[in-house]
């Protein structure tokens, strides 16, 4: 009978697969290598299960942040919720969840409440500079965002509930995946990707609209074909923009999923370059997110893809891969639908799954000169 992979076990793979097939590279590279820990997080209170994963975030203290989906659990991991209860575990988990780096829970909140309109498909969460709390969703009348406070008070919603009119809209979303705050600006970027084919700025403070653009610096344009182009140049307009960071520098970095490829632009918009990541995929695009390596320079990008279960290491300047890690699997250190990735202050990864239902970190452990395959 196979058994289990042991935690040091695991580690040994990661370590191993990080420069495996596909790193497209003959000279000696240095890359990061991770380690899973399979006991983070600690156990739920209150006999709480989590739902889909859509979005997680590391804040100023290392707090690690999660949005997960309480309506995607199955009848049978909601027993308690019954009349009577059929059995003894468990009920939903709030939506927003917060936890210390350990692991263990601080609180949770968030669902509908006075004044805004919580979606109806939780999607995207980031925390920002100041502490707030930014929250999006991908349902069909999903067209806005919302700011809250750390503890979850109410602060700003940009954009009307199933209101749009297409990706030049200036006033509404419709489907956004993500967003991040650009504290130098206090700007708010937004992938307005599932039903729009854009990146639009807002400030942080006020909502106002500031600018937007598509894929190349190119003017959305939600008519254009969506085909999917595995090889030459890549299509003109966006085909489900899904994830999105601003690096300290001030570049936007934005992974447009279908496409299979991680854009780059200065924050005016301007198209700087672009990389691809394993054109083959047919299925729902390889590059779900985007995040960026915690060293003072900001080396390397880490693409989670939720259709081949990896996560894609790229050279931030070149956006060229550099390796990869992770296949698809329930255990410790694989993953079933990577949807987002966050990386805290230590170079850690906290990498979401959709249908894996969780949130698994993996301890940086420094870097490793290693020989790609060419």
């Amino acid at each position: 009978m196979t058994r289990p992979l042991s935690p040091a076990a695991i580690a040994m793979t990661l370590a191993l697969l990080v420069a495996g097939p596909g790193a497209g590279q003959a000279q000696e590279t240095e890359l990061p290598v991770f380690e899973v820990d399979p006991a983070w997080p600690m156990p739920l209170p209150n006999d709480w299960a989590f739902g889909e994963f859509s979005g997680v975030s590391v804040d100023s203290r290392d707090h690690v942040w999660i949005l997960q989906r309480p309506g995607t659990l199955a009848d049978d991991e909601i027993f308690l919720t019954t009349d009577p209860p059929t059995a003894d575990c468990c009920r939903p988990a709030p939506p927003v969840m917060e936890f210390d780096p350990d692991g263990r829970f601080i609180q949770a909140w968030g669902g509908p409440g006075a004044g805004y309109d919580w979606p109806d498909s939780e999607h995207g969460i980031h925390v920002d500079a100041t502490g707030a709390v930014w929250v999006g969703g991908n349902g069909p009348e999903d067209t806005y965002i919302l700011k809250f406070t750390r503890t979850g008070d109410f602060v700003l919603q940009i954009g009307r509930k199933g209101t749009t009119a297409g990706s030049n809209d200036t006033e509404n979303l419709n489907r956004p995946s993500n967003v991040h705050v650009d504290p130098r600006t206090d700007e708010v970027f937004v992938a307005d990707g599932y039903a729009n084919r854009r990146i639009v700025v807002f400030d942080a403070s006020t909502g106002a609209y500031k600018r937007h653009w598509g894929a190349y610096g190119n003017r959305p344009d939600d008519q254009a074909p969506r085909p999917i182009v595995s090889e030459g140049p890549g299509p003109p307009q966006f085909n489900l923009l899904h994830g999105l960071t601003v690096a300290r520098d001030g570049t936007v970095y934005v992974a447009d999923r279908v496409n299979n490829r991680v854009q780059a632009f200065r924050s005016d918009g301007s198209f700087l370059g672009e990389g691809f990541i394993d054109r083959r995929t047919l299925a729902s695009g390889s590059a779900f997110d985007v995040g960026l390596s915690a060293d003072p320079e900001q080396r390397f990008l880490y693409v989670p893809d939720g259709a081949n279960n990896h996560l894609w290491i790229l050279d931030r300047d070149s956006l060229r891969i550099l390796g990869r890690f992770g296949r698809q699997g329930r255990y410790a250190g694989q993953f079933y639908r990577a949807e987002a990735v966050a990386v805290d202050s230590m170079g850690n990864l906290y990498i979401a799954e959709t249908e894996g239902k969780r949130v698994q970190r993996f301890l940086f452990t420094g870097t490793s000169a290693s020989q790609p395959t060419p």
